[in-house]
């Protein structure tokens, strides 16, 4: 399998990509127990400082009082993909989020069995994806839940690319970069990214950027999804920020509580309630009492900034149960200055990580990477979160890659898969200094002094602030495995190696960056909230990130765009069944 090069024009294309759609990209990762209100039976608080209690809302306060038979909340790719379903099946339906415009699309998105993959003669086995994805999260899943997704997302895309299609899209099926073991061990990695994206674009941008440059264009998924909708006669209630859901005594959601610009507004839902309202890694005091580990292995976010956790809360206020560990989405490409430690920065809300830019794709190369000491720690072959949980037990949680003039040709011959792809194509087809600015974050990066460049390894060193003696010995031990094409160390794959012997060097220093969480409230495989009791909450379902059941401790980065891909075939088939038996 041979690399994607990419030529000069689209090189200089890139440039017009603005840093808004580049920054949308990211895809859209244990942990102490949570609280669950009213789960004593756990052993758990019935309350906790990121929880709090449902508002108290007097009749009174409401203005407005709205009725319909599905009511879905969150504009993202769950709600969007539920949205065009429901308006498809003529459904009376009401869509709210709390922004302004729908949630900025995450390009690369997971199917199984699609006909593009048929097409391709790509074959999946199920049993083996399925129980891949269920050792990544330690057994703590529903298989029953998973196997939605493995079933039946190929067609949710084929539904979706009718949409798409009759917009002006293509879709893209990246089958470059899975033959091959990674990580030192044989992951099992089936070809299942696609991304749909403006045919006009593919002479001007690399393939891991056409989600970017439609984007930019005004053609993003969730847009085209927001046009069909309006198409069909239905709007989206914008500036509806959640505010509690309205249960009867012991019984059935009918509805929720908005508030809204003018003031509270309560839309009673006579067929359910779908929650599609994202994580929480918008939310530092929940990021922190509930995912710890963040905190110790990230110096950036890439959030979407509404996923403040309002659905999974909600939830929890009226009885459901969520999932007992945390699953972050973090990625090895929070980009700092040396000496500057993991975790947050400031209190409560407004609180943040101390990245120089939320998410820059260079960290996710495997170059030989050393910690503060100026030492190797562990093989660079892996899943992005491997490496910041690896760093997490050094000094500061942080980690620095280095690298040599022969940058573009180890990016070609790295084979990486899913948005990674980015840095190595970009990197092939100009200066590493050209193809950094061109990165999402690359300009901050940049401006802030945090890509140092060296004549002299010795020179390197000091830049990096490490010492000398120890680094010097680590890029000479590096470039003997390197030259001996055998990892005698780590493991890691030969292809995987590089030397670090031609000038000017290069490094940078990084830690985690958080996407967004992967653990909300439980459901079955069929979208049902479930209780206290692991019992259906009748009325109540959720999809994507607010949802849980699925991931455990991580996300499985390999198996490319498996979370997008399942939020949005959860949000169709939640729909549907509502449709059929509600």
């Amino acid at each position: 399998m041979g690399s994607i090069e990419m030529n000069r024009r689209q090189f200089v294309s890139i440039a017009g990509i603005g840093a808004g759609a580049l920054a949308a990209m990211g895809l859209m990762g244990c942990q102490t127990p949570k609280a669950q209100a009213g789960d004593e039976s756990n052993g758990k608080e019935e309350s906790a400082s990121w929880l709090g209690e449902a508002p108290e809302i007097a009749e009174d306060q409401i203005v407005k009082t709205e009725t319909t038979d599905l009511l879905i909340v969150g504009a993202g790719n769950a709600g969007m993909v539920a949205a065009a379903t429901a308006a498809d099946l003529d459904m009376d339906f009401l869509l709210c989020d709390k922004a302004g415009a729908v949630q900025a699309t995450r390009h690369f998105a997971g199917a199984i069995d699609s006909k593009w993959q048929k097409e391709a003669g790509v074959e999946t086995d199920k049993g083996k994806l399925l129980n891949e994805l269920t050792r990544y999260a330690s057994g703590k899943c529903s298989q029953d839940v998973w196997k939605v997704w493995v079933n039946e997302s190929g067609e949710t895309f084929e539904y979706v690319h009718d949409i798409m299609a009759a917009a002006g899209m293509d879709i893209y099926l990246d089958t470059d970069g899975y033959d091959h073991p990674t990580g030192g061990t044989n992951f099992y990695v089936p070809p299942q990214q696609h991304m749909w994206y403006l045919p006009d674009v593919a002479d001007a941008a690399p393939p891991a950027l056409w989600g970017n440059a439609s984007a930019e264009a005004g053609f993003s998924r969730n847009k085209v999804l927001a046009d069909y909708i309006a198409s069909k006669g239905n709007e989206i209630a914008f500036g509806y920020t959640l505010a509690k859901l309205v249960r009867e005594e012991g019984g059935r959601v009918t509805g929720a509580i908005f508030e809204t610009r003018d003031g509270y507004v309560q839309v009673n839902a006579t067929k359910g309630v779908l929650l599609a309202t994202g994580g929480y890694a918008a939310n530092p005091v929940m990021l922190e009492a509930l995912s710890p580990a963040v905190l110790e292995s990230c110096t950036a976010i890439d959030k979407m900034p509404n996923c403040t956790g309002d659905g999974i809360k909600a939830g929890i206020w009226i009885g459901a149960r969520m999932d007992a560990e945390s699953a972050p989405m973090i990625f090895d490409r929070g980009a700092v200055l040396p000496g500057v430690d993991c975790g947050l920065v400031g209190e409560g809300m407004d609180a943040d990580f101390p990245s120089v830019c939320s998410e820059n794709v260079l960290g996710s190369l495997p170059f030989l990477k050393i910690n503060r000491h100026g030492k190797r720690f562990f093989n660079e072959s892996a899943p992005y979160d491997w490496c910041a949980n690896a760093s997490a037990n050094q000094p500061g949680g942080v980690w620095c890659s280095v690298f040599d003039a022969n940058i573009a040709a180890d990016a070609a011959r790295f084979q990486v898969v899913g948005c990674a792809k980015i840095a190595s194509q970009l990197l092939q087809s100009a200066s590493p200094e050209e193809a950094v600015s061109a990165f999402p974050g690359g300009q901050q990066l940049l401006e802030q002094g945090a890509f140092f460049k060296a004549d002299t390894l010795e020179e390197l060193a000091d830049l990096l602030e490490v010492p000398k003696d120890s680094f010097l010995a680590t890029v000479d031990r590096y470039n003997e495995l390197y030259d001996k094409q055998d990892d005698e160390d780590y493991g890691k794959e030969a292809f995987r190696l590089s030397g670090i012997q031609t000038p000017p060097f290069y490094g940078c220093w990084f830690g985690g960056s958080i996407l967004t969480t992967l653990d909300g409230l439980k459901i079955n495989a069929d979208m049902q909230v479930l209780d206290q009791s692991l019992e259906p909450i009748p009325g109540l379902y959720a999809a994507g990130d607010c949802s849980g059941s699925m991931f455990s401790g991580n996300y499985p980065e390999y198996l490319v765009g498996c979370a997008v891909g399942r939020t949005m075939t959860e949000g169709r088939h939640a729909v549907r069944y509502i449709n059929e038996n509600e």
